[in-house]
């Protein structure tokens, strides 16, 4: 409801969920998630091509961004268009799959889609990252792949506390996380996973406090490109 205060608009109900690529959920799976939970934002990771088809059954707007190399990548669907599409940051690689992360400029906050790297040290670098482009109202969500605790300086977890992924059909783990920074997560949980490995988490994220005047996101990756180039061609200068 954009004509209400920011502080005063209902949650954003947002749902992710790890596919498993062609194998695990299907098309109808989706679509079955969607008319069953209406979510304001559905993030996916692993959706492979046949899940573009998902405007054709439920309308509503569509991205997806494979990663390099590999048939699959993080995907957003909503039932409302965006202002922009969702930007595309590359994130720092691992020794064998380059990662790709989407985030949605919400107009008063930015939302992340990740499936971050299994390595230990390399997802949470990769979210220092992601952080670091991220303005100061923002959520990141996705399969973190990661045990513990994030540790990321600025963000809270606030997803749901449940496991969402068994290794090896035995030993539960959390690895489908919701980290805010000036967000509030009023209510959370997981579903059913259906013929995917992962159960997807469920949020519903508003506004933390007072609309303050800031850079967008947009501006924060212009200004972090503009250092980049300006330190080569230092470099090249010398």
């Amino acid at each position: 409801m954009p004509g209400l205060p920011i502080q005063d608009r209902p949650p954003r109900k947002v749902i992710s969920w790890n596919l498993l690529r062609a194998i695990g959920a299907s098309l109808d799976d989706i679509v079955d998630l969607i008319e069953q939970e209406r979510p304001d934002l559905l993030l996916m990771q692993e959706a492979t091509l046949q899940v573009e088809g998902l405007c054709a059954r439920v309308g509503g707007t569509f991205s997806r961004a494979p990663m390099p190399g590999r048939s699959h990548g993080p995907a957003m669907w909503s039932p409302t268009p965006w202002a922009h599409p969702p930007m595309v940051l590359t994130l720092p690689a691992g020794s064998l799959v380059d990662r790709v992360c989407q985030i949605l400029d919400c107009g008063d906050y930015a939302i992340a889609n990740v499936h971050l790297s299994h390595g230990q040290l390399l997802n949470r670098r990769q979210l220092r990252r992601l952080a670091k482009v991220l303005p100061p109202h923002a959520a990141v969500l996705g399969d973190f792949n990661l045990v513990g605790p994030v540790m990321l300086p600025g963000f809270r977890d606030a997803g749901p506390r449940r496991p969402t992924f068994h290794i090896v059909d035995m030993l539960p783990v959390r690895l489908d996380r919701c980290m805010v920074r000036g967000l509030v997560c009023r209510d959370c949980g997981v579903l059913p996973r259906g013929r995917s490995d992962h159960r997807p988490i469920v949020v519903h994220l508003s506004f933390a406090g007072p609309h303050a005047p800031r850079a967008t996101f947009r501006d924060r990756v212009r200004a972090i490109g503009s250092r980049r180039r300006a330190a080569v061609s230092g470099a090249a200068a010398k």
